[in-house]
């Protein structure tokens, strides 16, 4: 009886490890939405810092800061 316990139990731990068969490339798929929507929120705001102006003054700056350093 006990082997029959052991057996079972090993079986039930092993089926329920593996996955759905429909759930495989889910995390790629999820993966694909993140890229998404991290590329949409990227264009978003370099549209609205070229949009203010705000990338040319801030590398304005940057060159400015470089300028003064060197002199």
């Amino acid at each position: 009886m006990l082997a029959l316990y052991v057996h079972l139990s090993t079986y039930l731990t092993a089926l329920a490890a593996r996955p759905a068969p429909d759930e495989r490339g889910q995390a790629s798929a999820e993966y694909a939405l993140v890229l998404l929507g991290a590329a949409a929120v990227a264009l978003l705001l370099v549209a609205w810092a070229t949009k203010s102006d705000l990338f040319g003054k801030l590398l304005d700056a940057v060159m400015k800061a470089i300028t003064d350093k060197v002199k």
